[in-house]
């Protein structure tokens, strides 16, 4: 297949939330036609709600910097479905990853041939081969692998880590993944196995109680926020400048290379899984910690492009966080940029970023999912929400957005990384007309 055949094939599986089956089987079966892959190199498994892909990112570029050979595993992509698989900080090219599709097709379509399933893989289920193959291929030594959804029923579980970590839990995906804070903690906290190393990140009381009894039941003595860590100092734009005080370590004013200061609780726990990984015998230094923490990039996290501020915030505690970060360092009245799942808990994300908006200009992206403008009207209007405007398009959006905003001025689009894609593309496009006249 060529890429845009592997698109068309990809997306004719079904949306990757809507048509999502939880459930390991199929991912075992896909993996053992293609060779079992995922038996040529160890892993790191992170799950959790929140901060768990900037974990990812800065624990790859750690093991970059300490010369390890790596394949990351994030998702889901803003732009091109190639974000998805990085080889040692490289994101895959889209001739590798046809080729690699190609041979994953072959083998979902051999297995319905054999009635070892009734129905093709998923949508994640295939992207998920795809990047196991394609650590394979490209002889990775460590793949680091961020939990698509949950844990115990997510694809990437089948690649059975030695290390897991689990960023901070919040309400999220309840639909899939229980109504209570403590129903998808067991879910995410079903990742720890025995034999595992686990590293957890601060933890409401309800989350860590299920977190400490599914590790006791599996025999597993977990490193729950065990480290100190003293902020020195912080940029305009809001990367802080901390020492990390970990068990057996002290890394002196790191400059985290990530916006926001929840990125000190995930600067820590990719430490901690560094640390881990050096007492397994990955050669990991200090140096090499530090380095990587400060050149870490991950795009949609509190990223600043020419006048906006993009942010994946799709959840009451992102939206939260997003938040602090705009009180503590947007100085100047902003325009929020608005659309999100429908899905989502929207009175609550709105209850928490409208009211600091100058201006509000709400918006879907295009995606099945997607709350329509008018019910995000009918939410702003009934919180009072002054300065609405009401688009239908993400690019309507951005245009509405520039010509309402003051000088200065900032606009932030948030809300959905389904949305953020939308917005980096057009821009992206934009930028690139600009250059060429």
């Amino acid at each position: 297949m060529e890429f845009s055949e592997t698109l068309s094939y990809l997306l004719s599986l079904g949306h990757e939330t809507l048509a999502m089956k939880l459930g390991l089987k199929n991912t075992e079966l896909l993996l053992a036609e293609l060779g079992n892959p995922h038996h040529s190199f160890a892993s790191v498994q992170i799950a959790g709600t929140n901060g768990k892909g900037s974990t990812a990112a800065m624990l790859d570029s750690i093991c970059c910097q300490a010369g390890v050979r790596t394949g990351l595993f994030t998702s889901p992509h803003l732009i091109s479905i190639t974000e998805r698989i990085k080889i040692s900080g490289c994101e895959i090219s889209t001739e590798a990853f046809a080729e690699l599709a190609t041979r994953v097709r072959a083998a979902a379509e051999s297995l319905v041939a054999q009635g070892k399933v009734q129905a093709l893989p998923t949508f994640f289920e295939h992207v998920t081969a795809i990047a196991l193959l394609a650590f394979k291929e490209a002889g990775v030594a460590l793949a680091i692998l961020e939990t698509g959804l949950g844990g115990r029923l997510d694809a990437t579980t089948v690649a059975g880590a030695s290390i897991v970590a689990i960023t901070p839990i919040a309400l999220d995906h309840q639909d899939y993944l229980g109504a209570t804070l403590a129903e998808i903690a067991a879910e995410k906290a079903a990742i720890i196995r025995p034999g595992t190393t686990a590293i957890i990140a601060a933890q409401q009381d309800e989350a860590n109680a299920v977190i400490q009894q599914r590790a006791a039941e599996s025999a597993v003595e977990p490193l729950m926020g065990v480290y100190e860590a003293a902020v020195e100092g912080a940029t305009a734009d809001g990367r802080f400048t901390v020492t990390f005080q970990t068990k057996g370590e002290r890394y002196e004013s790191v400059s985290i290379g990530l916006r926001g200061r929840h990125q000190i609780e995930n600067a820590a726990t990719a430490t901690r899984i560094a640390e881990a990984l050096n007492q397994a015998g990955w050669k990991i230094p200090q140096t090499a910690i530090v380095d990587g923490i400060e050149t870490a990039q991950h795009a949609g996290r509190l990223e600043l492009i020419n006048g906006y501020l993009l942010d994946g915030a799709h959840n009451p505690a992102g939206a939260q966080t997003l938040l602090s970060y705009l009180r503590e360092f947007v100085k100047v009245p902003f325009t929020l940029v608005f659309g999100a799942m429908r899905d989502k808990n929207l009175v609550e994300m709105a209850a928490i970023l409208f009211p600091a908006a100058a201006r509000l200009v709400l918006t879907q992206a295009n995606n099945p999912r997607s709350a329509s403008a008018e019910e995000l009207q009918e939410i702003a209007v009934a919180m009072g929400a002054p300065n609405v405007f009401v688009t239908h398009s993400v690019s309507e959006a951005l245009a509405m957005a520039n010509e309402v905003t003051s000088t200065p001025g900032l606009v932030c689009v948030t809300g959905s990384l389904y949305l953020l894609g939308e917005a980096k593309a057009l821009m992206n496009t934009s930028a690139l007309a600009a250059e060429q006249s």
